[in-house]
């Protein structure tokens, strides 16, 4: 039977590309729109009766792009909805969250040394969490519709202050981070599902009805998308996050995440002023410097006392009890704790790379799936076989992960 450990590998990997095209299509998108109609020309009497024309050049020719401020006189045969770029992203940015922090919860989600949480209460608070973002967010909109909505971002900023503190209080540094990149995620995406389209579809009905469209939903759709666009350099720091200790493996990682949402207003606030024309706001540039010094300053602090090893339980206990998991860690100990250590001894690194860990055999269970893939299908792992790990010892840690899990497979089936 084919590895299950490389069929999962390569599941997350599908799921993990179809998540980056579909971001990649829904930003783009977003970007454009945003940029487009910042720089439309609207000093023009159109006699179409558009609110602002724009001509573009790309791809060796030109285009003529008018916009209306509520809607064209009468239905157009073939309309292009922006949409599914979103939805994609979301379920697939889901998908990944189950496949990796919720079925992987007792090594990733869960910290006991954080809060020894049940696996079943991490993905409830993890769902319910995201849910409340969402609530929280169209209240403050609603609360705040009549105001200037610079306030309205205000508070939105001190919600998102308070879910990166209480992320870093429940869930490992990797998860919190990565769990407020979905938050906000999913109240962008949450803006077109409930919001934008239906908004968008209420005007067409209008058209078609042959009614005026009220110009009310057409700007509250504008202001969700320049929300959507304000928060979207943030959430790509977030989900990256997880592959740099430095930004989650530290006392002050919920302070990081904070203020990665100030460096994404200053940026877009940037491209946003000039897509308008209004002049070159340089000082955004000083600004996001000073805000990425202070994070790289931060990220320099680390946790003071040692942290007390949790006890070992399911199927990281299935590994620590295998046969060969003594020659593997043996194995470990020698080729990889080197750098896989909370003060690593190779010249030059001062974390341990992806805050991976390898110094004692509870560890080395813990990660076992990727010991197996990385330093044993793979030779990923030593970086150009740095530590000169041998045939025969990937060969043993190979023996040993598959014999576990076939130990585990085999008692299962027992058990049913």
């Amino acid at each position: 039977m084919y590895d299950f450990a490389v069929i999962w590998e390569w599941v997350e990997f599908a799921v993990r590309w179809t998540h980056v095209i579909t971001a990649i299509a829904w930003i783009g998108s977003s970007f454009y729109f945003i940029a487009l109609d910042l720089g439309l020309h609207r000093d023009r009497n159109l006699a179409s009766g558009a609110d602002g024309e724009e001509w573009q050049v790309h791809g060796g020719g030109f285009y003529h792009i008018q916009k209306y401020l509520v809607a064209p006189a009468s239905m157009p045969d073939h309309l292009v909805w922006f949409k599914w770029e979103s939805y994609m992203t979301w379920l697939s940015g889901f998908t990944m969250l189950v496949l990796v922090y919720y079925l992987g919860a007792e090594f990733y989600l869960v910290d006991p040394a954080v809060a020894d949480l049940a696996i079943w209460q991490a993905i409830v608070i993890s769902m319910a969490s995201l849910a409340f973002g969402w609530v929280a967010y169209n209240t403050l909109c609603k609360l705040f519709v009549n105001a200037n909505q610079t306030a309205l971002m205000v508070a939105l900023f001190g919600v998102l202050v308070a879910m990166s503190y209480f992320y870093t209080q429940v869930f490992s540094g990797r998860a919190a981070l990565l769990h407020l990149g979905a938050f906000t995620a999913s109240i962008m995406s949450a803006n077109v599902f409930f919001i934008i389209m239906p908004n968008q579809r209420v005007v067409v009905a209008d058209l078609k009805a042959g009614r005026k469209p009220d110009p009310k939903y057409g700007k509250i759709a504008k202001q969700r998308s320049t929300h959507n666009n304000y928060l979207t350099l943030p959430v790509l720091f977030l989900m990256l996050s997880n592959h740099y200790p430095l930004a989650f493996a530290t006392p002050y990682n919920w302070a990081i995440a904070s203020l990665v949402f100030l460096m994404g207003v200053t940026i877009r606030h940037w491209f946003n002023t000039q897509h308008a024309r209004k002049g070159a706001p340089h000082w955004t540039w000083a600004a996001t410097v000073i805000l990425m010094i202070v994070i790289a300053w931060l990220s320099s602090f680390r946790h003071d006392a040692p942290v007390e090893e949790a006890a070992l339980r399911g199927p990281a206990l299935t590994y620590a009890s295998a046969e060969g998991f003594d020659e593997v860690t043996s194995i470990v100990q020698g080729r990889c704790s080197m750098c896989h250590a909370a003060e690593p001894a190779w010249e030059g690194l001062l974390w341990a790379p992806k805050a991976v860990l390898l110094e004692t055999p509870a560890q080395i269970a813990q990660e076992a799936r990727r010991i197996y893939v990385q330093a044993g299908l793979t030779h990923a792992m030593p970086p150009a076989n740095l530590s000169y790990i041998e045939p025969q010892e990937r060969e043993a840690i190979i023996r040993w992960y598959q014999g576990a899990s076939a130990g585990s497979e085999a008692a299962s089936g027992t058990d049913s």
